[in-house]
């Protein structure tokens, strides 16, 4: 199975080496960007398929997919900002993903600190409008995978025939 674990460690360096150039635009701490990695499994018993798994930071699907937002209606104005948004709607990012916050009230500020501080904001005011609007869908990983995605099935044929070829050789 070896012209398939090159196969598949190509297909996975493909991808990863897309995806970081996509991160680029959007990278604050580069954690993500640095944390964006392959794994072949080995085969567990002879005859079998190697399999490839991607490896990021937990939060890597989140940013790739999207959060929708809660929404709502604003409460009160921003003093940083002369137009009067109170009574108005949050602008809700990430409508169409899979992910979606709920009812609960809100999520941890703790989560916005080190970025907030960066930025010289509330790392509340951050929370809040995160939950409100969501997360901006960024297809930093699903793009670049299904992209390459699409020339793997025959890529794989024909290594599997070339593996199979190969130990038949050395079978006989």
């Amino acid at each position: 199975m070896l012209n398939v674990e090159k196969v598949l460690n190509r297909f996975g360096e493909v991808v990863t080496k897309n995806a970081r150039n996509q991160l680029k635009r959007k990278n604050d701490t580069s954690k993500l960007y640095k944390s964006l990695g392959i794994k072949i499994n080995k085969p567990q018993f002879k005859g079998a398929m190697p399999s490839l798994e991607f490896t990021w930071e937990d939060y890597g699907k989140f940013i790739d997919k999207g959060v929708r937002g809660a929404g709502g209606v604003r409460k009160t104005t921003s003093k940083y900002k002369s137009t009067n948004n109170k009574g108005k709607l949050w602008k809700i990012k990430g409508k169409n993903s899979e992910y979606k916050f709920g009812r609960s009230g809100g999520i941890s500020a703790k989560h916005f600190t080190g970025w907030a501080k960066r930025k010289g904001i509330s790392p509340h005011a951050v929370a809040k409008a995160v939950y409100h609007q969501g997360i901006e869908t960024t297809h930093f990983f699903s793009r670049p995978f299904d992209n390459a995605f699409k020339y793997l099935p025959d890529a794989i044929t024909e290594a599997y025939g070339d593996d199979l070829e190969t130990f038949f050789k050395k079978s006989l």
